[in-house]
């Protein structure tokens, strides 16, 4: 006896025609965002940009931003991997209704949309507040170096651009005097051309002098800001030294250089990105940061940097909690990337109890380094109290799984950006559809 199977309809035409939004299963995250876009965000800030009533109606900014959202908390950042999903999933078809932007609407929308989409974070936090998913009974301070769209082949240190500046220098004048000298016999070759017409090689070489001439410039002003900073500093310490009528302790020190250091590097492609130290080396890239909420992994802050420390990011988070959600949280757990004095005293003046490791060590109590400061004793004290009880133990099963769901699960390990202004916004933006995710599974 043959085994009947399910007819295959594939050529058969339906009755009624169906609704795009037939394909999609109810509880689908692109539902939840083009209901959120619908009634509960507001794009005030993106519709009131288009004004003019002149050529082709343009694409509906609830459309193109539901749209953007949905490709980040999917995994797909590229206007051409989001473009091509519009024509092939049913859940991206559903959000376009059949009517998909190309790559190039998609990426001139994000360009120029870019600050107000990053500010949706925000609003997408309230509402995930509203929701009851964040507490902020204990909020976990991470960061996570993540490449930037330079390779770091493209930078060069200080000293290297001295060097090649006088010998692109060297090279383009030999050019120069050797062109100067032969235009009667150019003239004749070249015919009824000029004759005088630089080659590729050396338009090449001479903007390369000049992006060597440009970065090098930077690093130099760059370290005499520094420099003026740090003399600053000194002043400022030895008039209340004086003030105080404390002794002079130890040897002056000597004063600040205002050259940069030789192997301070700048990158040609992304030059506000830095060479930052990984686990798996070194990558041209940022540094990203995150305030997650224990009760459901919410993003509650986030930030950027291209500096490699994280201490000086502690007090801009906790600020920023403050600043998006009108309240401060009960706990903080950072890791010892964060420790310093002035973190510490700047939670005490927060009401904020701190959780923070005091030197990198299997276990937080085990410190390899000298202990300095009340503020850090005190907390290393607290920390080996506590033990294996230790509430700095929920660090890692609050922030350390929200970077592996956006770079392992959704496969975001590079920044399309550049520049820190518009990498700041596109962090943003891919901690906006974290939470999105977030909101979905709870809703």
């Amino acid at each position: 006896m043959s085994k009947d199977f399910r007819p295959w309809k594939i050529d058969e035409a339906q009755l009624l025609p169906p609704s795009v939004q037939d394909y999609v299963a109810k509880d689908h995250l692109s539902r939840l965002i083009v209901a959120l876009v619908r009634d509960a965000l507001d794009l005030s800030a993106i519709s009131g940009r288009y004004t003019s009533v002149l050529g082709q109606p343009p694409f509906d900014p609830r459309l193109m931003t539901a749209l953007l959202l949905h490709g980040y908390a999917s995994g797909l950042y590229s206007s051409r991997r989001i473009a091509k999903a519009a024509l092939e999933r049913a859940d991206f078809m559903m959000i376009v209704a059949g009517d998909p932007p190309d790559f190039r609407t998609i990426s001139e929308f994000r360009k120029r949309h870019l600050t107000a989409l990053a500010a949706l974070f925000v609003q997408v936090l309230k509402l995930a507040e509203k929701a009851g998913l964040v507490k902020l009974g204990h909020v976990a301070l991470d960061g996570t170096k993540i490449r930037a769209n330079a390779s770091k082949h493209k930078a060069m240190s200080y000293d290297r651009m001295t060097k090649r500046e006088a010998e692109l220098k060297a090279e383009v004048d030999r050019w120069l005097k050797a062109a100067a000298a032969a235009d009667a016999e150019e003239d004749r070759l070249h015919g009824t051309k000029r004759g005088d017409e630089m080659p590729d090689w050396v338009a090449d070489k001479r903007q390369r002098l000049e992006k060597i001439r440009a970065a090098k410039a930077e690093l130099e002003a760059e370290a005499k800001a520094a420099a003026e900073e740090e003399m600053r500093r000194r002043q400022k310490a030895e008039e209340e030294r004086k003030a105080e009528g404390r002794k002079k302790n130890g040897k002056t020190p000597a004063p600040p250089k205002q050259e940069p250091d030789g192997k301070t590097q700048r990158n040609f492609t992304d030059p506000q990105s830095r060479i930052l130290k990984t686990k798996d080396g070194y990558i041209q890239g940022y540094n990203a940061q995150a305030a997650v909420d224990a009760k459901a992994q919410i993003i509650v802050a986030q930030g950027l940097t291209h500096s490699m420390s994280d201490q000086d990011q502690l007090v801009p988070l906790m600020d920023g909690i403050k600043d998006n959600l009108g309240r401060k949280p009960k706990e903080a757990s950072a890791d010892a990337g964060y420790c310093s004095e002035a973190n510490l005293a700047a939670l005490a003046e927060r009401d904020v109890s701190a959780y923070l490791a005091t030197g990198r060590a299997k276990h937080p109590a085990q410190v390899k380094r000298t202990i300095t400061g009340p503020l850090t004793q005190a907390m290393r004290d607290k920390l080996k109290r506590a033990g294996w009880r230790s509430r700095y133990r929920l660090r890692k099963q609050i922030a350390e799984p929200v970077f592996g769901q956006i770079k392992q699960a959704r496969g975001f390990r590079q920044f399309l950006l550049r520049g820190i202004e518009n990498v700041r916004a596109e962090w943003a933006l891919i901690c906006t559809a974290h939470n999105l995710t977030k909101l979905a599974r709870a809703a």
